[in-house]
This record gives C-alpha cells, sequence and structure tokens, in this order.
C-alpha cells in the first residue's frame, strides 16, 4: 500500500480538545490526550474540530488533516483577517443578565451569526435570584420567544434552572457567549464543578508536568453533551457577513427579503421597500430594526 491510502492505514482520528501553546491536545478514541503539532499546510485547526493524527515521538503527534466540519465559528483577527473560534457546534447560548445592562445590538449580533452558521441560539438570562429585575430585559425576552427563541432564567449562584439547562445542553456541542460581567465563568463552573482538576489534570497529561494555561477547551459535560469554553472571547465580529446575510440573520425579516422593489435594496430608506413597510405597519419591531441598522453601518465595507 502506498500514496494516499498508506498514509490514512496509520492515521488515526481524533477531536482537538484544546489548544496548548502553540500545539494542540487531541483526544483519541479512547479519551486518551496526546499533544500534537500541526502540517503547516492543512490550515488553522479549531478546538472542536474532528482531525487524522499520527503517532509520532515518544508520547506526541502530528494532525495532518482536518476532517469536514458541520460548522465553524470565526473572530475577527489581525490584517482584516478571522481566526476560528470553535468549529463542529449545534448551539450557541447567549447569556444575559440583570447586570451589566444588558447590549441587546450585541444579542442580535449573536443571534445573526446563528442563523447564518445554522447554529440553534438559546437565551440564557442568569443571576435571575437577585431582586428588582429589570422590566427592559423582561420585556426583551418576551420578544424573543416571540419570535420563536427558547429563553431559559438561570442563577449559577442558587442553582434556579440548572436543570433546564443540562437538558438543553445534553447530546450537543454547545457554547457560551456574552457580554463581560454576565456570569459565563459561574456558568461554566457550575455545569462542569471540576473545570479547574480537568484543566490541570489536561496539561499534566499532555506536557509531562508542564503546566500551561489553556485558552479554548473543549469539555465532556457529566450528563452529556460538550461545551466549549472560551475564556476571553466575548464577541464574535461581522467581518465575513454581508448586508443580505444580516437580514437574513433577523427571522422576522425573512418572509419579507425578495419583495422588495428593487433587487439591490439595503432596506433602510430605499423606495419600496418590503422590510421598512413592514416597520411602518408594525409587523417587525421598530427597535429590533433600529439595531439591524447600526449592524448594518457597522459592516466592513
Amino acid at each position: 500500500m502506498t500514496g494516499p491510502e498508506a498514509k490514512r492505514a496509520v492515521a488515526r482520528e481524533g477531536l482537538v480538545i484544546s489548544h496548548l501553546g502553540k500545539s494542540l491536545a487531541v483526544e483519541n478514541g479512547s479519551g486518551e490526550t496526546i499533544l500534537c503539532h500541526t502540517r503547516r499546510n492543512i490550515g488553522t485547526v479549531a478546538v472542536g474540530d474532528r482531525v487524522l493524527w499520527e503517532p509520532a515521538d515518544g508520547r506526541l503527534g502530528c494532525v495532518v488533516e482536518i476532517l469536514e466540519r458541520r460548522s465553524l465559528l470565526t473572530r475577527p483577527a489581525r490584517d482584516e483577517k478571522t481566526r476560528p473560534v470553535a468549529a463542529n457546534l449545534d448551539q450557541i447560548l447567549i447569556v444575559l443578565a440583570p447586570e451589566p445592562r444588558c447590549d441587546l445590538v450585541l444579542v442580535d449580533q449573536y443571534l445573526v451569526i446563528s442563523e447564518n452558521r445554522g447554529l440553534q441560539a438559546l437565551l440564557v438570562c442568569n443571576k435571575t435570584d437577585l431582586p428588582n429585575q429589570p422590566k427592559a430585559l423582561d420585556q426583551a425576552l418576551a420578544f424573543y420567544r416571540g419570535i420563536g427563541y427558547t429563553t431559559i432564567r438561570v442563577s449559577a449562584k442558587s442553582g434556579i434552572g440548572l436543570d433546564q439547562l443540562q437538558r438543553e445542553l445534553k447530546g450537543h456541542t454547545s457554547m457560551l457567549a456574552g457580554q463581560s460581567g454576565v456570569g459565563k465563568s459561574s456558568l461554566t463552573n457550575a455545569l462542569i464543578p471540576d473545570r479547574n482538576l480537568r484543566t490541570g489534570e489536561l496539561s499534566r497529561g499532555t506536557l509531562h508536568g508542564k503546566h500551561t494555561t489553556t485558552t479554548t477547551t473543549l469539555f465532556h459535560l457529566p450528563d452529556g453533551g460538550d461545551l466549549i469554553d472560551s475564556p476571553g472571547v466575548a464577541i464574535f465580529g461581522l467581518a465575513e457577513t454581508t448586508e443580505n446575510d444580516l437580514a437574513f440573520g433577523y427571522r422576522e425579516f425573512q418572509p419579507f427579503l425578495g419583495r422588495c422593489r428593487f433587487n439591490d435594496c439595503r432596506h433602510g430608506d430605499d423606495r419600496g421597500c418590503a422590510i421598512s413597510h413592514a416597520v411602518q405597519n408594525a409587523v417587525i419591531s421598530a427597535e429590533r430594526y433600529e439595531r439591524f441598522l447600526k449592524l448594518r453601518d457597522k459592516l466592513p465595507p
């Protein structure tokens, strides 16, 4: 056996569960973790990728191929490029809270990305045990629920709603997103009580006792499903989003797309715009439409 067939004969399938410095932690079919480097010509590997890897010296390995992805989440990088955040996600859990004040433009941005990547999006309201819940937050959750998004009220501190959240995570690969201060880390720790222990074991198991700070990491949840934890990644940019993508990402706009008078309608003050007409007739929320216009103005040229 020669050529590509010989390569596949020795290559093994694995799951990328973390970046450790310039290397990758790859989990094999037996649940063992192997520290791997990558071949330069295969592109940037993301946590959540299924890959082929080959054994190298000692307990090390080399990733030789990225297997087909069902989804890829990216974020802005230098020089107007993007970098992958996570691969093969099924859903994004957008975390909101009574404090800090909810940034609904950012929430809509997450939803736009989810719609265009084919990901499920759930809105998780944390800190629901705090007194004096803002009416504006209740109204926002009711609105999103009304257009078909699942909303869950939880408290990482008291445990309220965590059972329901765990049920939503079971059987899926998920990721938390949200502005700073809403309690993403607290929720992650509540869902994965031994998170710090597992992180330490990952470092020791792959680096022969040398501790390193991990960034994005995939954790297997106790009740089933996987959670990709990406500390510090608060937003996913709109760098790869067109104006058409943005409009499609507002799901209540979708029935009106293609019904404007002009094919190049930007859904602003254009004549014959079906979406602005729906706003004027209170079929589409004026507040959410204003947020759409703000995001449209943020799109790269």
